[in-house]
């Protein structure tokens, strides 16, 4: 009888050691998740100080909605952009003035001819025609450069000058 209760002590002794070497296993798993943890709060406090104290989840969701209302803004802006270049477009942005003697008994260059065009080239070119006894100023109507009208080389001039000129 006395070697079977050696024999159950034997098993209970494994059993005791066992359980033991687990639970020293256990306490050490634990201590090594507890330091994990301690220097994971470590950095995130850190991390919060240096935020200066907002929540990342906060700062995350106001930059978040930040750039919601830029990207809208930026949107709304392009439409706007997109009128004004059209509108520039249609307006008189180039002026091209040629001035010249209409007689050949005239001194001065008092007679000229102004283009004035838009970025397709449309507009008007108006000439001023001066002599001794009156001035008189006329307009005719420039499509793309060209003209449905007769011009003199003066109005040419100044027309292809201001084609020429830099497009927005």
């Amino acid at each position: 009888m006395f070697s079977f209760i050696d024999a159950d002590a034997q098993v209970l002794m494994a059993i005791a050691l066992a359980v033991s070497i687990i639970a020293i296993l256990a306490i050490i798993m634990t201590m090594v998740l507890y330091f994990r943890m301690k220097r994971f709060e470590k950095a995130y406090s850190s991390l919060q100080a240096f935020m200066s104290g907002i929540r990342m989840e906060d700062l995350l969701k106001a930059n978040l909605k930040e750039v919601r209302e830029l990207s809208h803004q930026v949107s709304s802006q392009g439409a706007r952009l997109e009128k004004i270049e059209e509108k520039l477009r249609r307006d008189i942005d180039r002026a091209e003035l040629v001035r010249f003697n209409s007689f050949k008994n005239m001194g001065g260059e008092l007679s000229f001819a102004l283009a004035l065009l838009n970025q397709e080239g449309t507009g008007v070119v108006l000439t001023g025609i001066h002599t001794i006894e009156e001035s008189r100023i006329y307009c005719k109507a420039i499509d793309k450069g060209q003209a449905t009208v007769k011009l003199n080389k003066e109005e040419k001039e100044a027309i292809e000058k201001a084609c020429k000129s830099t497009k927005v």
